[in-house]
């Protein structure tokens, strides 16, 4: 079955273009022209990942991030006009996974949604201590199934991630007590060649950590290594 896409966007000859270029990538694809269109959308239909403009008529996008990330772990690829850092620092820590700014290649857009989508199912790795069965990561108690996209504590508990958090925790628990750098990290969850990419993994790691850590400010998983980068901690 296709993915469905759901394109945010109120300039209506964009959101024509965009639609059919992913219509002619063989996802299904829904439109609004406004946030309450998209919430309406969201309540009615099943979608996979959201393209969400920022410029909206009734709504800023990112308040309406904000709200969907507060319902829902649906993928989010802003497309913004907004160059500024700012910005896109405001959408990534309000749960954004990924950004575009206009304009941009189309076939840019398609392989970063591909990206989301797929890319934690691809498996790879050398797994370190860790061990991988069917694209499932076990590791210090933690079961990370890239199939699913679901995530399991050491006791038992589901944990809700987004598609760019699910990412990098996999990359980390697949090479257990190794640092990995940011720039490392940032492959795992992003090809955004102007991606902020000292602040995204850092704003990512902080969102992480929120969500699977007790402590966060006293993280035991996720590691800073100072200067280097990040490791998740297997007990021995």
């Amino acid at each position: 079955m296709a993915y469905h896409l759901l394109i945010v966007e109120d300039d209506e000859l964009v959101q024509s273009l965009l639609a059919a270029y992913m219509k002619g990538e063989g996802y299904k694809v829904s439109c609004a022209g406004s946030g309450k269109e998209m919430l309406a959308t969201l309540n009615t239909e099943k979608i996979d990942l959201i393209l969400l403009d920022l410029g909206l008529p009734d709504e800023d996008g990112l308040t309406l991030t904000r709200q969907i990330r507060a319902r829902s772990s649906i993928p989010i690829i802003v497309i913004t006009a907004r160059r500024g850092r700012e910005d896109r620092l405001a959408a990534l820590e309000l749960g954004a996974d990924d950004y575009l700014t206009k304009p941009f290649d189309p076939e840019e857009l398609v392989l970063r949604v591909h990206n989301i989508l797929g890319r934690a199912k691809d498996g790879g790795g050398d797994g370190g201590g860790a061990r991988l069965e069917a694209n499932v990561i076990e590791s210090g108690g933690w079961k990370i199934d890239g199939g699913a996209r679901s995530v399991t504590s050491p006791g038992g508990q589901d944990i809700t991630l987004t598609a760019a958090e699910f990412n990098l925790l996999a990359a980390l628990a697949k090479a257990p007590n190794r640092v990995l750098s940011r720039d490392y990290l940032l492959d795992a969850v992003s090809r955004n060649d102007d991606a902020p990419s000292d602040r995204l993994i850092d704003v990512l790691i902080s969102r992480v950590r929120k969500k699977i850590e007790d402590e966060p400010k006293k993280p035991k998983f996720i590691i800073t290594v100072a200067g280097s980068g990040y490791k998740f901690s297997e007990p021995n």
